[in-house]
């Protein structure tokens, strides 16, 4: 308890203006106070460091080696003191660095596009953008927003929707010509099924035939830690994958990739949120800027 009692700042802010303005009397001026309480606060810091940081005489003072790396740490804190305090009273002014946690999926389809029109909106306003498909603690990690897909688990989370997309089980045609077009659930037993390297809501692909669900187990020779990395084993004519629809409309589009099983999609969708902490007091500007940003121009259908 002792450290709060002293004003540690304070005593910073009148040894670097000693310091800079060359004297007790400049810097008792500066700061509004007599010189002889100047003086006995330097004294009173020099106790407490338990060193000795000015050498006076009668003409002039002089950093000792200790003094001068103390001014230098000192000159430092108290900028970013300021800088701290800035930040927080900026009101409605985005400033500041975002850490976004994000698959590289909807990093690559849709945030990535998005970014120049949210960065010409904020000039002020940093992004640090981690790509993952795990689930990460947004505490431990510093991490401000997450965009996550599929259902959300009960937390204190808070969470905005960024809407849903439908998925779809797509291979290349290099793929289908040397394997067949799989038509049934039956045939999938013939065929190199690719899937995710981690445990996911449904552990498998849920489809419908003769009027019954049934989740195909995904046990292909070959996982991947992503979506997009499952999107390029597919390219490659790997093998099939099941993917977000918004992921792969571009290669359907053009040739890339070919859907195959649709009669038995089950409709089933995935739902996407960017989920953040916002308890304990209203959102950092920054925070809440990106976060309407992507309510409006990162959603995925």
């Amino acid at each position: 308890m002792a450290r709060l009692e002293v004003n540690r700042s304070g005593e910073m802010e009148v040894f670097v203006r000693v310091v800079e303005l060359g004297g007790f009397s400049s810097a008792a001026r500066a700061a509004r106070m007599t010189p002889s309480a100047v003086s006995k606060l330097i004294a009173r810091l020099e106790a407490r460091l338990g060193t000795r940081l000015l050498n006076r005489s009668t003409r002039q003072l002089q950093l000792t080696p200790e003094g001068c790396a103390f001014y230098e740490r000192a000159t430092r804190i108290l900028a970013d003191l300021d800088d701290a305090e800035r930040t927080a009273n900026v009101g409605e002014q985005a400033l500041g660095r975002v850490r976004v946690n994000t698959s590289a999926s909807y990093f690559n389809h849709v945030l990535a596009p998005a970014l120049p029109g949210f960065l010409a909106l904020h000039p002020g306003v940093t992004l640090d953008i981690v790509q993952t498909d795990a689930v990460v603690d947004l505490l431990a990690e510093r991490t401000d927003v997450a965009v996550r897909a599929g259902p959300l688990k009960s937390s204190s989370l808070l969470a905005r929707k960024l809407g849903e997309t439908a998925l779809t089980i797509v291979a290349a045609p290099s793929y289908l010509g040397r394997y067949g077009e799989p038509r049934s659930i039956a045939d999938l037993e013939q065929h190199n099924r690719l899937g995710f390297g981690y445990t996911r809501a449904v552990d498998g692909w849920p489809l419908r035939e003769n009027g019954q669900g049934i989740v195909v187990p995904v046990t292909g020779r070959v996982q991947a830690s992503d979506g997009e990395g499952l999107r390029h084993l597919a390219l490659s004519g790997v093998g099939l994958a099941r993917l977000a629809a918004f992921t792969v409309r571009g290669d359907i589009a053009a040739g890339r990739l070919v859907p195959v099983l649709g009669n038995l999609d089950t409709g089933e969708t995935e739902a996407f949120h960017a989920v953040y902490v916002g308890q304990g007091g209203p959102l950092p500007s920054r925070v809440r800027a990106l976060l309407d940003f992507l309510a409006e121009h990162g959603r995925v259908s």
